[in-house]
């Protein structure tokens, strides 16, 4: 057996800055700190850091008053903030600058008088975040598209979630535009969701069989599970090694590789010492080296810190 493993994989720098927060508010709050929302889409993550002293929350209504809580990658609603302030709590901002620069954007519009169309999928915690920020509309890219009954010459913006299908959501802004041809598009699907949708094209070239590392509930990662099924092999998402038994690997010559924007790098070493492949290959599309400052509370102090991807 042969393991083509892809580059890029695994942690993005929203991803590591997000960890890096929590991390660095246990080291100068103690414990426990509280987390607003699953810091990244991660169990292994999120259970290394609740073992440190961390505790996941849902609502900010669960945290008790005057503690410290670090708001998720994913990006919050202004409501979670007026909350957080009403029961006296540190509010660490995690959220991703990517998801960030959206919000800024919904707001903008907004105060211009354009209407605003999001593309993303309902109940995921980053356009929750995103509608927060003003009244707009939910395109589902995943759906046949329904857009609102507004007149084409409407001024109208369109926004996407930072973790979608680049295929899909460019079909979906297509029949937007045909619809209203003087919108704006602004396309904001990150740069660690399309690098890896086209290392996994890549791997689909060169393999029989694909595994996507990565948590069921991640968006990115089953996107990418979604792009290697849409270029002719058999994909499957697993958490990690133990999800390997009764996955159809028997006889499976070409095994691809590849990892979500919040999966560590341990999990996907585990997976390929478990397969025992004759053969690793890596496949490289592209380089990153984009980082993001950490916010204001630790900047004089660990900011220049380099995290090793296989420890958490």
């Amino acid at each position: 057996m042969e393991v083509f493993l892809a580059t890029p994989r695994g942690f993005c720098a929203g991803v590591v800055r997000a960890i890096d927060v929590v991390d660095l508010a246990l080291e100068k709050y103690g414990p426990p700190v509280y987390v607003k929302h699953e810091i990244v889409h991660n169990p292994y993550v999120v259970e290394t850091l609740e073992a440190k002293g961390s505790i996941t929350v849902q609502d900010v209504d669960e945290i008790p008053p005057n503690s410290v809580v670090v708001f998720s990658a994913h990006g919050s609603p202004p409501e979670d903030f007026k909350k957080a302030k009403e029961r006296g709590l540190k509010v660490i901002d995690a959220t991703c600058p990517l998801v960030t620069k959206v919000h800024n954007e919904a707001r903008k519009y907004a105060k211009e008088g354009q209407k605003i169309l999001l593309v993303g999928h309902p109940g995921h915690q980053e356009v929750m975040g995103t509608m927060g920020q003003a009244s707009m509309e939910l395109v589902d890219e995943r759906e046949e598209i329904n857009l609102p009954d507004w007149d084409p010459s409407t001024p109208v913006a369109v926004l996407t979630q930072t973790t979608l299908s680049v295929m899909d959501t460019a079909r979906a802004v297509e029949e937007i535009r045909e619809r209203f041809p003087n919108a704006r598009i602004k396309n904001d699907i990150c740069y660690a969701t399309t690098n890896r949708q086209v290392a996994v094209k890549q791997l689909a070239a060169k393999s029989d069989l694909v595994l996507v590392i990565g948590a069921q509930q991640s968006s990115n990662c089953s996107r990418l599970r979604d792009v290697a099924e849409a270029n002719g092999v058999p994909a499957f998402l697993i958490n990690g090694a133990n999800d390997l038994d009764g996955l159809p690997l028997d006889g499976v010559q070409r095994i691809g590789i590849i990892s979500g924007a919040s999966t560590p790098e341990l999990l996907v070493e585990q997976v390929v010492k478990a397969l025992k492949p004759e053969k690793v290959t890596t496949i490289s599309s592209a380089a990153e080296d984009i980082t993001f400052v950490l916010p204001r509370e630790f900047r004089n102090t660990s900011s220049d810190r380099v995290r090793d991807q296989t420890m958490i």
